[in-house]
């Protein structure tokens, strides 16, 4: 007999993979701003999330206990001096997703260091959120995610967003061993310890990628946020899988070798919903009535809202994620402990590739918090994260078909990504070429005045990060065969992204079965909320 602890874990694992049958129920699936209620084939096998993991009893001790245990470098107390210059580098607004309930993680975080710091004697403290090349946080998110009381005592002047283009608020290390350029933060780069406060949302964020990401310049970051290296990256969420990991870290050794940098990562579980909408996080054969009657209210509800309005309902609900590990130290042993926790969330192994795969898209990226998911989005959600969950082995066969559940709109928030509208509409009808847009039309859209002067002083993302988003999506273009976008309002915006569109999804799985073979073995992966695939 096998011990009754692996029976289990059998028992959790195979239970997240439900295969269809004549009696199954329709499946609840994101659609934008709204939802599908959907019955699937026969045989269709549905992905879904593993249940949230245990977050820690306390979040507060469990800091204190990380930041005095770290992993390769003494207690961070140990490391504080009267007099010293210490800058706490903090993730921007893009995780977690949806923005979680407060207190923000990093709000405890900060709490924690900054009462510490005050003990240590160390006033000369600043708080920068690591945006890159991300918009600039709005002066209510800032105090949403560090609290009042932090907010009030250290902005403006010591909490700001990082500004990629200050000519005198960037300064340049050595180059690594392959020549690229390693740029950060002025005032990070003169200080005598900075402190990292990350979340992990998925594998992908955190370790080196943190610092030699999230403070850096257009110099430093085009070495690694370039079409082939995304071609040369099976997956961004398997370290040994990805030439993006590679660069970023060959980058952050550099970084390492130049600064002392004390890293503070978080995982957090994937309870994405909470009371009113938490019916959203079970299978539909686990629904009780009362699950059926929200889901039926919800969605009537959201259908009859504009769009704008449904929208504004939708990021008004925080997620109640909660914490499940706090790890602080070096980089490279820090962002070990914190993969393996990451993976114990988001993991599902599964037998097998599949000829399609059925992605809805909700209505949220890490690029539209608090405003529009626009089609360049779909295409990085569809083709670049959710293709690219997985631990190098996507779950679609080479050459199968994708098919993506979103209306598809023409919408563009002209504040956050007015870049967006002009790469859509003039360089797309051109070319959907990743190594063609880069070489002709990236340096303009970087170096254009006026992207420059709305990503300093607005909230608009930098001129040339729709680029980055294109690129994104590149290994999932190399891969797959055909893209289909069902529920596609229009013709137009499938037509510019290279898809093919249908009216329902049903109609969306028949051209795929043509395109495939009649047999052809179909998969639906329900994100949100995370879920990363392990294909054996």
């Amino acid at each position: 007999m096998r011990p009754l602890k692996t029976l289990q874990k059998l028992y959790d694992e195979e239970s997240q993979v439900v295969i269809t049958e004549k009696g199954s129920p329709p499946r609840a699936l994101f659609y934008g701003e709204g939802f599908l209620q959907e019955d699937l084939p026969v045989g269709t096998r549905v992905i879904f999330p593993r249940p949230p993991l245990e977050g820690v009893p306390n979040v507060k001790a469990a800091i204190r206990w990380a930041i005095n245990h770290p992993e390769g470098m003494d207690p961070l107390h140990a490391l504080l001096r009267p007099g010293m210059r210490l800058t706490c580098v903090i993730d921007d607004i893009s995780v977690p997703l949806p923005p979680m309930v407060t207190p923000d993680v990093r709000q405890s975080i900060l709490e924690v260091v900054l009462e510490l710091c005050a003990d240590s004697g160390v006033d000369d403290v600043h708080l920068v959120i690591a945006n890159a090349l991300h918009r600039r946080m709005t002066e209510g998110e800032m105090k949403r995610m560090v609290g009042e009381k932090i907010y009030d005592a250290y902005y403006p002047d010591r909490y700001y967003n990082h500004d990629a283009e200050d000519p005198d608020g960037i300064t340049e290390l050595e180059r690594t061993s392959h020549n690229e350029v390693v740029a950060v933060n002025r005032r990070v780069a003169e200080s005598d310890l900075i402190v990292y406060v990350n979340i992990n949302f998925v594998p992908m964020n955190g370790g080196h990628k943190s610092m030699g990401t999230g403070v850096t310049n257009y110099a430093s970051l085009r070495h690694h946020h370039n079409p082939k290296t995304i071609r040369d990256s099976d997956s961004y969420m398997e370290p040994k899988a990805s030439a993006l990991y590679t660069k970023n870290t060959r980058i952050g050794t550099v970084i390492d070798q130049n600064l002392k940098v004390f890293h503070i990562e978080t995982t957090l579980n994937n309870r994405m919903f909470g009371a009113p909408t938490d019916f959203l996080a079970k299978k539909e054969e686990d629904y009780t009535e009362a699950d059926r009657l929200k889901f039926q209210a919800l969605r009537f509800t959201l259908s009859k809202l504009p769009r704008a309005a449904a929208r504004k309902v939708l990021n008004a609900i925080p997620a109640p994620y909660d914490v499940t590990g706090v790890f602080a130290g070096a980089t490279e042993p820090t962002h070990q402990k914190t993969l393996e926790q990451s993976w114990k969330q988001y993991v599902v192994p599964v037998e097998g590739q599949s000829d399609i795969v059925i992605f809805p898209i909700p209505f949220v990226s890490p690029y539209s918090v608090n405003s529009v998911l626009n089609p360049l989005l779909v295409q990085v959600m569809g083709l670049g994260y959710f293709y690219n969950l997985n631990r190098g082995v996507p779950l679609v066969k080479k050459g199968g078909v994708l098919i993506l559940l979103h209306p598809a709109y023409d919408e563009f928030d002209p504040v956050q990504h007015p870049s967006y509208i002009e790469f859509f509409h003039r360089l797309l009808p051109e070319t959907r070429d990743s190594m063609k847009l880069e070489h002709k039309y990236e340096k303009e859209f970087a170096e254009n005045p006026s992207y420059v002067h709305l990503y300093r002083k607005g909230n608009a993302y930098h001129g040339v990060h729709p680029f980055y988003m294109w690129y994104w999506g590149e290994n999932g273009r190399q891969h797959v065969g055909k893209v289909i976008v069902a529920g596609a309002e229009n013709n137009h915006v499938p037509a510019l992204l290279g898809w093919d569109r249908t009216d329902t999804l049903s109609e969306a799985i028949e051209e795929a079965r043509g395109f495939m073979g009649r047999s052809a073995s179909i998969s639906l992966l329900r994100i949100a909320p995370t879920v990363m695939v392990d294909v054996k």
